[in-house]
C-alpha cells in the first residue's frame, strides 16, 4: 500500500454581501480552485487512471457552471467536483457556521437506518418518546434510505461504506460548511419511525437552527494579484514560536487524521462493544478519561488474551501515551497468550507516532509505510528553509538527516519535473525499521500472536497501523474493509 500527499480544499472565506456572483467571477473562482488541484494533488494519475476521473478536464463543469442561478448552486457544482475525487480527506467547505439538526442521530446496521442517540433536553422523551433502537423511516414523506442516496456525494469516501455511514449523520443534521442549500429545511419536519415490533410511530419534530444562513457572497473587485495571496490554511496545531519550524513542517507532512465526525464511538476512548466484553475481562486502563489506552485481561479457551483500544493517534500527550503503551505491551508479553487490538472507529493522527506503536508489536525487523509527495516548488522552497532552520537551532542530528532527505527527494523530482517523489520515509531516514529495544538494546516488542480488529471507519494512521500489520505479516486483520484515507492532510484557501 502506498500513501500519497494530498490536500483538503476550504472554500471561499469572504464576507457575505448583496447580489450574486458574476459568470465571470464564477469561472475564474472555479479555474483558481482546479488549479490549486493540478499544482499540489498527489494523486491526480492515480485518480485519472483507476477511476476514470481527470480532475483536468474542466469543460464539462464550466459548462454545468454556466447553467448555474445563483452563488449556492455554483457551490453546489464545485462540492460535486471535489466529491468525484472519492477521496475521504478532500472536502470543499463554505465559510458558513450555519447548521440545522433534528437532534437525534442515525447510523447504518445491518442495512437500516437505526437511531443511535437523542437528545433529550431538545426532545424530552414526555413529547417524543421514540427510543434507540427504532428505525428511520421517512423524513416528510420522503423515504429515508432513498434520501441518504442523495447525501452520499457531501462525505465520500473511498469505501462505499464509510461514505454511507457518514452521510448518515447528515440526514438529521445539516451543516452549510459542507452543503450548500443546508438552510432549506422547514420549520417542523414530520419523521416516521418504524419501531422493533413493526409498528410505525409518527413524529412533528423542529429543526433547531443555529448560526447564520450563507445565502449570497455577493460581487466583488476583481482583485490584482500579489505575493502571498495563496497561503497554507490550516498547517498544524502549534501557535507561531510553539514548535520550532523544522519540526513543524514534519508535523504537517506526517498529519494523517480525517476531521472528527459524531459517529458513535469515533474516536473515543472505550471500545463501541465495551458492554459486550467477556464476564471475565478485568479492565486496566480506561478507567480515567485521561487514559490514553482502554486495555485489559480476559480468558477464552484456557488462554489469557490482552485486549488494547487505540483511540486515535494524535494523542494529547504523545509521549506519555507511549510510556503508558510500552508499560502495557510489558504486562502482556509476561502475562498473556495472545493480543487484541482494537483499531476501529479510529480516526488517524501523526504517521511518526503511529510507527512508534508499530515497533512495539513488531519482534522483528519490519517495513514501514512510504509517502509520494507533490513536488511542488513551494516544498522545494519550504523543506530547504526547514533543513536550514534545524541546523541554525542545533536540531539533533536525525532530524537535519530527514529534512535534507525530504528536501532531495522533492528537489531531484521537481527537477525531473516529476509529479511526485518516489516512496519515501517521513519519519526515520529509512523505511526498514526494527524492533523496539530498551537502553540495553532488548527487544521489548511484544512477541506472541496478535489480531487487529479494523472497520469502514478506520481512516488515515489507522489504516497505516493496519496495512503495517498486514503487510508485515504480523498477524490478521479482522472486520471490516477499513475507509481508504490514507495520506497527508493539507488545507488551502480556494477561490479569490
Amino acid at each position: 500500500m502506498k500513501l500519497i500527499c494530498r490536500l483538503v480544499l476550504s472554500g471561499l472565506a469572504v464576507s457575505v454581501a448583496f447580489g450574486q456572483l458574476t459568470l465571470d467571477q464564477k469561472t475564474a473562482d472555479f479555474q483558481q480552485t482546479a488549479a490549486l488541484y493540478a499544482k499540489r494533488y498527489g494523486p491526480y494519475e492515480w485518480k485519472r487512471d483507476v477511476i476514470g476521473f481527470d480532475l483536468l478536464n474542466i469543460a464539462p463543469w464550466l459548462t454545468r457552471i454556466t447553467a448555474t442561478k445563483d452563488d449556492l448552486d455554483y457551490y453546489e457544482v464545485v462540492s460535486e467536483y471535489v466529491s468525484k475525487l472519492y477521496d475521504a480527506h478532500d472536502v470543499y467547505e463554505l465559510p458558513s457556521n450555519f447548521v440545522a439538526t433534528l437532534n437525534f442521530s442515525v447510523d447504518i446496521y445491518e442495512g437500516s437506518l437505526i437511531v443511535d442517540s437523542i437528545n433529550r433536553q431538545r426532545l424530552p422523551a414526555t413529547e417524543f418518546p421514540f427510543l434507540i433502537g427504532y428505525q428511520l423511516a421517512s423524513i416528510d414523506g420522503q423515504d429515508a434510505l432513498a434520501m441518504l442516496q442523495g447525501l452520499l456525494r457531501y462525505e465520500v469516501f473511498a469505501n462505499p461504506r464509510s461514505t454511507a455511514r457518514f452521510a448518515a449523520l447528515l440526514l438529521t443534521t445539516r451543516p452549510q460548511v459542507l452543503m450548500p442549500h443546508a438552510a432549506n429545511v422547514p420549520e417542523i419536519s414530520t419523521v416516521v419511525f418504524r419501531r422493533p415490533d413493526g409498528r410505525f410511530e409518527t413524529y412533528r419534530i423542529p429543526w433547531a437552527k443555529s448560526g447564520v444562513p450563507l445565502t449570497t457572497v455577493g460581487k466583488y473587485m476583481t482583485p490584482q494579484s500579489r505575493p502571498g495571496d495563496l497561503r497554507p490554511g490550516r498547517h498544524g496545531t502549534h501557535g507561531p514560536g510553539e514548535v520550532p519550524a523544522y519540526f513543524a513542517l514534519l508535523e504537517r507532512l506526517q498529519n494523517s487524521r480525517v476531521p472528527d465526525r459524531d459517529v458513535l464511538g469515533f474516536g473515543t476512548l472505550a471500545p463501541i462493544f465495551a458492554q459486550s466484553l467477556p464476564s471475565s475481562f478485568v479492565r486496566r486502563l480506561g478507567g480515567s478519561p485521561l487514559d490514553p489506552f482502554y486495555s485489559g485481561v480476559f480468558e477464552a479457551s484456557g488462554f489469557k488474551i490482552g485486549f488494547i483500544r487505540i483511540p486515535s493517534y494524535s494523542p494529547s500527550d504523545p509521549i506519555g501515551a507511549l510510556t503508558a503503551f510500552q508499560k502495557e505491551i510489558a504486562y502482556f508479553q509476561d502475562n498473556t497468550d495472545g493480543l487484541v487490538i482494537d483499531d476501529m472507529r479510529n480516526p488517524g493522527g501523526s504517521l511518526s507516532y503511529v510507527d512508534q506503536i508499530l515497533s512495539l508489536v513488531m519482534p522483528v525487523p519490519w517495513r514501514a509505510m512510504g509517502f509520494e509527495v507533490r513536488a511542488t516548488s513551494e516544498w522545494v522552497v519550504e523543506t530547504s528553509s526547514a533543513v536550514e532552520s534545524a541546523k541554525a537551532l542545533g536540531a539533533p542530528q536525525f532530524y537535519i538527516d530527514l529534512l535534507d532527505q525530504i528536501k532531495n527527494a522533492i528537489v531531484d523530482a521537481n527537477a525531473q519535473q516529476r509529479g511526485r517523489t518516489a516512496a519515501i520515509p517521513l519519519d526515520g531516514v529509512t523505511l526498514d525499521r526494527l524492533p523496539a529495544t530498551d537502553s540495553k538494546g532488548n527487544i521489548i516488542s511484544y512477541t506472541k500472536p496478535l489480531i487487529v480488529l479494523v472497520d469502514e471507519l478506520s481512516a488515515s494512521a489507522a489504516e497505516i497501523f493496519a496495512a503495517g500489520i498486514q503487510d508485515n505479516a504480523r498477524g490478521p486483520l479482522v472486520g471490516f474493509r477499513t475507509m481508504g484515507a490514507g495520506g497527508n492532510v493539507e488545507a488551502w484557501e480556494a477561490g479569490s
